[in-house]
């Protein structure tokens, strides 16, 4: 598939692409993942972009779309505030404005992330502490591909920064699994760095 193919396929309005990827970004992609979110923004004039508003990956993706539409760029975030001082979205929707308990899809998917679990049920539960937000993250990832039932509408594809070296794990891993699991078809950075 090139841009224009994938143009025509997804430039229908409402449509949602997620940007998102690891944290550690290699010093001579930085400036690839900032020209590709600007170009998405170009050939998608219609789409809305989706971002965890994590540092790296999501961080330089969300540049790009910055330089050309700052009215298209929707951050989901797992807590109130989450680095606020670097989220210029034009909207921020956190879990804590989920109401998490009326969304069982949403929990039994998060729970395919088996690292997290136990932490899931604790975090829906109340728990707050350093260890049961671990999970916060994770349904924040699931958030992003899946949507809620309540409003928040599912991505129609997504564009994955991964590491080479250990490819689909952690939470960007899950996020991949999630796509999976909901038939959203995405591609990883061997794939896109070409349309560059």
């Amino acid at each position: 598939m090139t841009l224009a193919e994938f143009a025509i396929t997804y430039g229908q309005e409402n449509t949602i692409i997620l940007l998102e990827g690891k944290r550690n970004v290699l010093e001579y992609d930085k400036e690839k993942l900032i020209q590709f979110g600007k170009l998405l923004a170009i050939h998608l004039p219609l789409a809305t972009f989706r971002s965890g508003n994590a540092d790296g990956a999501d961080f330089y993706f969300s540049q790009g779309v910055l330089q050309v539409a700052p009215n298209r760029l929707q951050v989901i975030t797992p807590y109130e505030n989450h680095r606020q001082k670097l989220n210029n979205a034009y909207e921020t929707i956190s879990l804590d404005q989920i109401d998490l308990l009326n969304e069982p899809e949403l929990i039994y998917q998060s729970k395919n992330n088996k690292k997290t679990k136990s932490l899931i049920d604790k975090y829906i539960d109340g728990a707050k502490d350093r260890f049961s937000i671990k999970a916060a993250y994770i349904i924040r990832d699931t958030v992003k591909v899946t949507g809620t039932k309540s409003g928040i509408p599912p991505i129609d594809f997504a564009f994955f920064y991964d590491d080479e070296q250990k490819p689909k794990t952690g939470g960007t891993g899950h996020t991949m699994e999630i796509c999976e699991i909901n038939n959203v078809d995405y591609l990883r950075q061997n794939q896109w760095f070409n349309w560059i």
